[in-house]
């Protein structure tokens, strides 16, 4: 990954920063984009201080013009894109006969509009290098969550957007990337929304219990390197996505119990 240019979405903290030090540890250039400029601007510094090559781009991915500026301001500073890693991304926690619609229009705005915007500027760049697209998505993207629908369905739909992709340039060298870390020790639980659209706070998960996102991000540089088609972390997903194909009926009635035994879980007991 020596002199590769990289640009990492909700590099503001959790799995996007980790890709970023990551990345930028093993002498790739880093683009941070987040909405928070404050945030990944001091990122960037702090990783200039240590020698890595970064740059701060604001980006709202749910903006068009703005994932736009985002492709054009990394052409201009680096000449070329190598690798995009669609990491941006928020959840939500509620009922569907209880959450407001609009809580569902801003997941897909952000999980899957955004990684929409963002390779749709950055693809010809990606051609040119024959470089890596890499979508940062989930379980709930192979096995819809109950209390999750609207994450879920910007999930699947992430995955079959990247995957048409894949296969549209099967011959002109680009590598697609999905990735489902599983549950992750990353900011996206605090801030999942509730059926209003107000942000959770506390994760009813126990941190402890998840994998970091330092060892998530070492896992995904890995994958990129290799350019494997797919990478699905921890026992608890690869058993998730071996029993869709194999139990589903089972799988449904698993899922539902593992999630209704969460702390103030929305499903009815």
């Amino acid at each position: 990954m020596q002199n590769k240019t990289v640009i990492i979405t909700g590099a503001s903290s959790g799995i996007g920063y980790a890709c970023a030090m990551e990345f930028a540890s093993m002498g790739s250039s880093v683009v941070l984009a987040a909405r928070k400029l404050d945030v990944i601007e001091k990122t960037a510094n702090e990783m200039r201080e240590l020698g890595f090559d970064a740059t701060a781009v604001q980006t709202d991915v749910s903006r068009e013009n703005e994932c736009k500026n985002l492709i054009d301001a990394t052409i201009e500073n680096y000449g070329k894109i190598d690798i995009l890693i669609n990491n941006a991304g928020i959840s939500m926690r509620a009922l569907f006969e209880e959450v407001d619609l609009e809580v569902l229009r801003k997941l897909m705005d952000v999980n899957f509009w955004g990684t929409v915007y963002c390779t749709k500027f950055a693809l010809k760049h990606l051609i040119d290098t024959k470089g890596s697209v890499a979508g940062i998505s989930s379980i709930a993207g192979f096995q819809g969550l109950p209390g999750r629908t609207g994450y879920s369905a910007s999930k699947f739909a992430m995955h079959g957007f990247l995957e048409s992709l894949r296969i549209e340039n099967m011959h002109r060298g680009l590598h697609v990337l999905l990735a489902a870390p599983g549950f992750t020790s990353s900011n996206i639980r605090k801030t999942a929304l509730d059926a209003a659209g107000s942000q959770q706070g506390e994760s009813p998960r126990s941190e402890e219990k998840m994998m970091p996102a330092a060892v998530v991000a070492k896992k995904i540089y890995r994958a990129i390197k290799k350019r494997n088609r797919s990478l699905i972390l921890t026992s608890q997903g690869k058993s998730t996505v071996f029993m869709k194909k194999i139990f589903p009926g089972l799988l449904e009635r698993m899922v539902y119990r593992h999630f209704s035994e969460e702390p103030d879980s929305p499903l009815k007991k």
